[in-house]
């Protein structure tokens, strides 16, 4: 079914294969930050929910900061967040109430604000009170957007300093990626489309995604696209942690696993977590279901980042048009801030 253009057509009313297509590009996006006079920052922390925060949490894999950096995904900012903090406030519709919540609070502490967001009150109190700030693109939902975010992010960390790395190599590595991510377009056949075989081999069943320190951040993207686009459970967890309380977790009952375990796995990994997949696969042969092994392609860790982050994206879209389902709405997520709200 995934190889009938008209099928997928038919099934995907909002074209969400043709965004993830178009995703790199947002890559290349140059955002213009105002009245950039930020200094002396010890410390960055994040504010976001869903879909704003998963660039930050790709952000922890690539680039390295220089200063702590911590992502807040509540109401509250943690004790310590002072006139020395840079706090990054980002919502795609600006109305996020957490986020607002968590700003609020920064104001009254004197930190450093800088905002992200695609409209709404958070835009408006931006612009209102010239704090540093950028207006999103429109992506039809946050998580369609994540790599305008990511861009965003590392032009504000590189601009004032905070990175190891920066643009020049984000833009190089999504020339890259826009052209290996067409392996997986809609026109590629399923025998020669990795996401399609995926996709395919996950549905109908709870799907594991485990990634070390390097992909744990995609892992965790692949859950939240699985969730949201395939409207399907799922669950991210990491090594070297794994082998110390869920590894026992797959050895017994119950007999019958109904799930789809899929290993992120990369070369620039510690050697000491690639020789725990490769033991945990073989202690655990027999007792899960064996492992989808995926090898992060690229010649860098931000190659692999985007490589594995853009394959989840075809995976969990796949899933959902495989399962008869538009990957796009989120009417349950809607209805339940409609009811908060109220």
């Amino acid at each position: 079914m995934l190889d009938d253009l008209a099928y997928i057509h038919r099934v995907d009313k909002s074209d969400s294969i043709g965004i993830a297509l178009k995703e790199p590009d947002q890559l290349l996006h140059d955002f213009k930050f105002n009245n950039l006079n930020i200094n002396n920052v010890k410390n960055v922390v994040y504010v976001g929910m869903g879909g704003s925060a998963l660039a930050a949490n790709l952000s922890l894999s690539w680039p390295a900061y220089k200063v702590p950096f911590e992502i807040v995904k509540n109401y509250d900012l943690p004790e310590y967040v002072s006139s020395d903090t840079l706090c990054i406030f980002s919502s795609a519709s600006g109305n996020t109430e957490e986020t607002l919540s968590a700003l609020s609070q920064a104001e009254h502490r004197l930190t450093n604000i800088a905002i992200f967001a695609g409209g709404g009150e958070l835009l408006s109190i931006a612009k209102y009170k010239n704090y540093v700030h950028v207006e999103l693109p429109n992506a039809r939902q946050p998580r369609y957007g994540v790599f305008y975010n990511l861009k965003a992010l590392v032009s504000l960390a590189d601009q004032l300093g905070l990175t190891k790395e920066g643009l020049g190599l984000l833009n190089s590595a999504a020339e890259w990626i826009k052209q290996r991510s067409q392996q997986w377009g809609p026109t590629i056949p399923t025998k020669n489309n990795l996401a399609k075989q995926i996709a395919l081999d996950a549905l109908g069943k709870s799907v594991v995604i485990y990634g070390g320190p390097n992909l744990y951040p995609v892992a965790y993207k692949w859950k939240v696209g699985f969730n949201e686009n395939a409207k399907q459970v799922a669950w991210c967890s990491g090594y070297p942690e794994f082998n110390h309380n869920e590894f026992i977790g797959w050895s017994e009952q119950p007999v019958d696993k109904p799930y789809c375990v899929i290993d992120l796995r990369s070369k620039f990994e510690n050697e000491r977590v690639q020789k725990r997949f490769e033991l945990s696969e073989r202690l655990l042969s027999g007792r899960r279901p064996a492992p989808i092994v995926i090898e992060a392609e690229g010649e860098n860790s931000l190659e692999q980042l985007l490589y594995c982050s853009m394959l989840g994206d075809f995976v969990s879209l796949y899933a959902a048009i495989a399962a008869g389902n538009d990957p796009e709405p989120v009417e349950l997520v809607e209805k339940f801030k409609h009811m908060m709200a109220n």
